[in-house]
């Protein structure tokens, strides 16, 4: 078990209480021990906000904490606070309860039923190993075999004997994933610098063309690729409708067009200081594009932020050649 000492005033000490997530987590802990993701579930938090708090619990002293097998499991054990924290503590503990024993607040009530399921379920090894690590679970994986099998796996999705152009390839993202899965990859962008940098990236791959050219402007036959991606290029292009009617010119018959983008933002300085031509797009303004250009079946959806982006939102619109 690992404690760290407590906080060295009062003022942090209160300052650790100040936050009633973190009061929550402590009422639930200092009944049992809890993972990570077996918290996130008590409390009805994301695990990133739950690992916060904690974190901050651990290091003012509040909770002790061990690891088993790859969880590591929070506990508070009111015997083991220093006298003033364990008094603090307590004085707090029953303010939010109402002064009686451990009821008073419907919310707090509802994490000690959610507590209880959590803890029923702990019935097998199995069980329990994964209801532990639940919500560490993308970590552990990552530790094991890296962060890049699940898209890579989900590439072998694509029929190997497609062509698909890389409309804004830059330096050859999303050409690296592609080459190994499909029989060819046109790799197209205006810029020459880019260019090189993607030849450079994809040197061992024999079955990948670079093009330079505008989006506008394909120098590509018609109905010649099974599918033509468009990832964060877009708001570039001068005249967004014409880069997405070359993507239908060049589809074969049941061909996809992806364009991956942002959502339309009022960050007006990336005009200035990233070039930026179109401050993202709306869903009626793609769905207008593609409708234009005489695409089908289209479907517009935004993306899942990543928890530490800091750009505007993204969206996937896709849609068919018939």
């Amino acid at each position: 078990m690992k404690r760290t000492g407590p906080q060295s005033s009062i003022t942090d000490r209160l300052a650790a209480l100040g936050e009633p997530i973190r009061l929550r987590c402590l009422r639930v802990l200092e009944r049992d021990e809890l993972s990570v993701g077996e918290l996130s579930r008590v409390v009805q938090l994301p695990q990133s906000t739950v690992s916060r708090h904690l974190k901050v619990l651990a290091d003012g002293g509040w909770l002790i904490k061990r690891t088993e097998g790859t969880a590591t499991l929070y506990r508070l054990i009111l015997d083991d606070l220093a006298p003033a924290d364990r008094a603090l503590w307590t004085t707090v503990r029953d303010q939010m309860s109402g002064g009686v024993g451990d009821k008073g607040s419907p919310e707090l009530d509802e994490d000690i039923r959610r507590l209880s399921g959590v803890l029923n379920e702990r019935r097998t090894d199995s069980e329990a190993f994964f209801g532990r690590v639940a919500g560490e679970w993308d970590a552990v994986r990552n530790d094991l075999f890296g962060q890049r099998f699940t898209p890579l796996g989900l590439m072998s999705l694509i029929p190997r004997h497609w062509a698909v152009a890389d409309l804004g390839c830059g330096t050859g993202n999303a050409s690296e994933l592609l080459a190994p899965v499909v029989a060819r990859v046109v790799a197209v962008d205006q810029s020459a610098p880019m260019l090189k940098a993607a030849r450079k990236r994809l040197a061992g791959q024999s079955n990948v063309e670079f093009l330079r050219a505008e989006l506008e402007s394909l120098p590509i036959p018609p109905a010649s690729v099974d599918a033509a991606v468009c990832i964060l290029v877009l708001h570039h292009v001068a005249d967004p409708q014409k880069a997405v009617s070359e993507m239908r010119r060049i589809l074969k018959p049941g061909g996809v067009a992806l364009v991956v983008d942002m959502l339309e933002h009022d960050r007006s300085s990336y005009k200035h200081t990233m070039g930026h031509r179109w401050l993202g797009f709306s869903e009626p303004t793609m769905r207008s594009f593609m409708d234009r250009a005489g695409l089908k079946n289209i479907r517009c959806s935004p993306l899942l932020p990543d928890p530490d982006a800091r750009g505007p939102g993204l969206f996937a619109c896709t849609a068919f050649a018939t």
